[in-house]
C-alpha cells in the first residue's frame, strides 16, 4: 500500500478506519483475502468449515475453519455485473463476456468452436427504440433543435425538448416489452432468410441454423436498443458449414425485411386514459460485415467482442436513475436523481396499476426493462457458467496443490462442509483499501496483456 495518493483529501474517519484496519494482527490475511476476491468493492462474508478424508480410509487429510480468519469470516467475490456497484466484479463479467462473444466469431479450440467460423456470414447489428419524442442531441451536421450545440457531457443530451409533449408511458412499455420484441424479430428472420433461400422453414433448419449474440445498451433518453453479432451456421451450429447460398448480403437483406416487417411488433391494449400501442424498432438500424481483420472500414472481431463485453456491466445508470430497485419516490430526492429518469421512473409507477403483468415499478429502476442485458442462442459459441466452470477447476486445482492434495485421485476424496452467510460489504476503512488492491490488480492485468500483445505482434511480423 504505497500509494499516497489513495489517502489524499479523505475524511478523517474513513482514513481512521483505514489505519485501524492496516494495525490489525490479521491485515495480510484480510489482504490476501481480498486479492483472491480481484478486490471487490462489496464481498460476500462466509463462516463455516470444510474437510478433506480420504473416502477408503477415512483419514483427514485436511480441516479448514473460518475460525482463525480475520474477524472470523471468509470474504469471496460478490459477482456483481454492475460497474457502479463492483467494478472488479464488473471488470471479471466483461473478459468473460468478451471471451463468449469472440469465440463465436473467430473461434477457439478450448471451447470446441473451431476457427473455420470465421468463413460463416456474421453481422453485428444495432436496433434502435422508436422516437418517443423530440430530445437535445448532438446532431453530426447543425446544432440540436433547441438551437444551440451540445458538449459531450451536457447533461441535457437525451433529455426532452418539451417534457409535457413527450411520450414518458411509451418509453417505459418498449423497454418493458424490448424483450419480447427480440423474440418476434428473431422468429421472422428465419421465415426471412428461408423465404431467400426458397425453402420452408422446417427445410430450413435441415441445412441451415440462425445463430447470434446480443446485448442490451440504454441511450442517454433511457430508451434501449440491441446490439447483436448474427451468424448463419450449418444445422449443427458453429461446427458446420453453411450452405453455399448462405451470404453476407443475403443475411443483411434478411434482417432489414424481418425488422421492418409487421411481424416484428408487439401491442398493448388501450387501458383507461393509455392509448393502444404497437412497437416496432426505430428507424436507425445499422448492420454491417463482421471482418476478420479490418481494412478501416470494416468491424474487426476484437472490436465487436470489446464493444459488447463494455456494456454487459452498465444498465441503466447512465440516464440517472439508480442502480437498485426503488422502494418509493421520495428516493430520488435523497439521490438526486435528475427529471428526465425521474419523469420514466414516475410513468413506471403510474402504469403498474394499468399494465399489472409487465411488473413496471418493480423494475423502475430499470426504466421498465426486464430482460437479460446479455444473452445468446444456445449453439452462438461457449457459456457464461462454462467460463466461471473453467475459472473454479483452476482455483480447485491450485488449492490442492497449496494443501498436497494434488497427488490424490480427486475421485478418491470426500468433502465435508458446512458454510453460513455472515453478511457482506466494507467498512469505510476497508472499502478504501479494497479499492487500492483493485487498482493494482487491474494495473496488472494491463500490463500483462500488453506484454502478449507485443509478444503476438512481433511474432506475426
Amino acid at each position: 500500500m504505497n500509494d499516497t495518493a489513495t489517502f489524499a483529501g479523505l475524511d478523517p474517519i474513513t482514513l481512521g478506519d483505514a489505519l485501524r484496519v492496516a494495525g490489525l494482527p490479521g491485515f495480510d490475511r484480510w489482504q490476501e483475502q481480498i486479492r483472491r476476491a480481484g478486490g471487490c468493492a462489496d464481498p460476500i462474508h462466509l463462516t463455516g468449515w470444510v474437510l478433506h478424508k480420504d473416502k477408503t480410509t477415512g483419514e483427514l487429510l485436511h480441516h479448514y475453519s473460518t475460525e482463525h480468519e480475520p474477524g472470523g469470516r471468509l470474504r469471496i467475490a460478490c459477482g456483481n455485473r454492475r460497474a457502479s456497484r463492483c467494478p472488479s466484479c464488473a471488470w471479471t463479467y466483461a473478459g468473460d463476456t468478451y471471451h463468449l462473444m469472440r469465440a463465436g466469431l473467430a473461434g477457439d479450440p478450448d471451447k470446441d468452436i473451431p476457427a473455420t467460423v470465421r468463413d460463416h456470414p456474421r453481422v453485428f447489428a444495432t436496433f434502435t427504440a422508436p422516437s418517443f419524442g423530440p430530445v437535445h442531441n448532438r446532431p453530426d451536421h447543425g446544432a440540436c433543435r433547441c438551437g444551440g450545440r451540445h458538449a459531450p457531457e451536457d447533461p441535457a443530451l437525451g433529455t426532452a425538448l418539451d417534457p409535457a409533449t413527450y411520450d414518458y408511458a411509451g418509453a417505459v412499455l418498449f423497454n418493458n416489452l424490448a424483450g419480447e420484441l427480440w423474440v418476434r424479430f428473431a422468429n421472422r428472420l428465419r421465415r426471412e432468410i428461408a423465404a431467400r433461400a426458397g425453402l420452408s422453414q422446417r427445410e430450413l433448419k435441415e441445412v441451415c441454423r440462425v445463430s447470434y449474440g446480443k446485448v442490451a445498451e440504454f441511450q442517454k433518453r433511457g430508451a434501449v436498443h440491441f446490439h447483436a453479432v448474427i451468424r448463419l451456421d450449418g444445422p449443427n451450429g458453429a461446427g458446420s458449414p453453411p450452405p453455399s447460398w448462405a451470404s453476407t448480403e443475403l443475411l443483411t437483406d434478411a434482417i432489414r425485411a424481418a425488422a421492418r416487417h409487421p411481424y416484428s411488433s408487439v401491442s398493448v391494449p388501450a387501458v383507461e386514459d393509455q392509448p393502444a400501442r404497437t412497437f416496432q424498432w426505430g428507424r436507425q438500424l445499422d448492420v454491417r460485415p463482421v471482418k476478420a481483420f479490418g481494412d478501416g472500414s470494416d468491424l474487426t472481431e476484437q472490436a465487436v467482442a470489446s464493444y459488447v463485453a463494455k456494456y454487459a456491466t452498465k444498465a441503466a445508470e447512465n440516464t440517472g436513475t439508480l442502480d437498485r430497485r426503488i422502494g418509493e419516490l421520495a428516493e430520488l430526492d435523497r439521490h438526486g436523481v435528475p427529471d428526465h429518469a425521474r419523469r420514466l421512473i414516475t410513468a413506471c409507477r403510474d402504469l403498474d396499476s394499468l399494465y399489472p403483468e409487465r411488473r413496471l415499478w418493480a423494475w423502475a429502476h430499470m426504466l421498465g426493462f426486464r430482460g437479460h442485458f446479455s444473452s445468446k442462442s444456445r449453439r452462438y459459441s461457449t457459456t457464461l457458467g462454462s467460463l466461471r466452470q473453467v475459472r473454479a477447476d483452476y482455483r480447485a486445482a491450485q488449492e490442492r496443490a497449496a494443501l498436497g492434495l494434488d497427488d490424490v485421485q480427486p475421485d478418491t476424496v470426500l468433502v465435508l462442509a458446512d458454510w453460513q452467510y455472515a453478511g457482506h460489504g466494507h467498512t469505510p476503512g476497508e472499502s478504501l483499501l479494497a479499492a487500492s488492491i483493485a487498482r493494482d490488480l487491474q494495473l496488472n492485468r494491463e500490463t500483462a496483456r500488453e506484454v502478449l500483445q507485443d509478444q503476438l505482434t512481433r511474432e506475426g511480423a
